[in-house]
């Protein structure tokens, strides 16, 4: 199984080229961090980034996703995110990263659980608020600028996807992988 992560900035178009990935059949799984604000905010957290368990929240959603088994016939898997997005999430909220979020980036080097190329979709010149994602684009900017220098902190390459429509970037990325 290769796993691929697909990361970048909020409102980058990255849930919309898992969509169709997930469309064309290719087995995905959906952002953690979207669910769990979702969910603290159903029971009426409304800014649940704003505490410190808001990033263990993710990571035991990631990889109680992560570890779910997948039928052999599959040859790769689509993450809309990843632990070290988390990772870097912690760096921009300004939360030293926790325990927990340490075991498990110690978990998916040493399994070797993602492929050590990941998917950069770049922003699209701007950033749409919306519940889960209150940012502005230039704030943005400043995560995406984290997740790019995480990801190489951690011995990723970060292959850019450029704004084109949802079609041709998925079209890129699977050219990519054939």
């Amino acid at each position: 199984m290769k796993r691929y992560i697909l990361t970048g900035t909020p409102g980058c178009g990255k849930t919309s080229i898992i969509q169709t990935l997930s469309a064309l059949g290719y087995p995905t799984v959906s952002e953690a961090a979207t669910d769990v604000i979702a969910s603290d905010q159903s029971h009426g957290i409304l800014e649940p980034w704003t505490k410190p368990a808001f990033i263990d929240q993710i990571i035991q959603l990631q990889k109680q996703r992560q570890v779910i088994p997948i039928e052999d016939r599959f040859a790769l898997q689509f993450y809309d995110r990843s632990p070290v997005c988390t990772y870097a999430l912690s760096q921009y909220l300004g939360f030293k990263p926790t325990d927990i979020l340490l075991d498990e980036i110690e978990r998916i080097e040493h399994e070797q659980v993602y492929q050590y190329k990941v998917f950069f979709i770049e922003n699209l010149g701007f950033c749409t608020p919306t519940d889960a994602r209150q940012i502005s684009f230039e704030e943005s900017l400043v995560f995406e600028k984290i997740h790019m220098d995480t990801y190489a902190k951690f011995g990723y390459t970060c292959i850019k996807i450029a704004p084109q429509t949802v079609q041709k970037r998925v079209d890129t990325i699977l050219a990519l992988l054939s």
